[in-house]
């Protein structure tokens, strides 16, 4: 299992999806995995520390388990069969470890709500189309449009992006 982070958000030019980039903690690679615009504005939402009045789906799963004593232990993208990604959300409740099926988003809305950590497989980051992230040094505007071009030939058939 590779640790990862969430990167950040970008905007698939050519089919305005969005895509969530997901970056090894310990190396230069990127995923990127295209997910529905909720899941997307989930994601963006705890990013941005935004809080709703009234709790949002993520947040209700949040309250759920907080609710019933549940802590989530990470978060896996698992696999990734026919151009679809795959993963589990892994919860300790009344000592036993429960593995829950999840689509990725909302597995990373998740672990982003509850500071739980983010794991890739390693077969997934091999299997996947990754990119090479920039260098703090090398960072500009740029690298977003340089790797939706390196991706572009090798990301998933919409409608099956998690």
């Amino acid at each position: 299992m590779l640790e990862v982070k969430v990167k950040g958000l970008v905007l698939d030019s050519q089919t305005n999806m969005p895509i969530v980039i997901l970056e090894e903690m310990n190396g230069k690679r990127a995923l990127p995995i295209w997910i529905g615009e909720n899941e997307a504005n989930a994601i963006a939402m705890e990013m941005q520390q935004v809080r709703t009045p009234r709790p949002l789906t993520h947040d209700l799963i949040k309250n759920i388990l907080q609710g019933t004593k549940a802590k989530v232990n990470r978060v896996i993208v698992s696999d990734l069969k026919d151009n679809t990604y795959y993963a589990t959300i892994s919860l300790s409740l009344n000592n036993d470890e429960v593995v829950i099926d999840s689509r990725p988003s909302d597995a990373i809305a998740v672990a982003l709500k509850l500071n739980a950590p983010i794991f890739v497989a390693k077969k997934v980051m091999e299997m996947a189309a990754t990119v090479e992230m920039k260098t703090k040094e090398e960072d500009s505007d740029k690298w977003i449009d340089e790797m939706l071009d390196s991706i572009k030939r090798a990301r998933p058939e919409e409608g099956h992006s998690d």
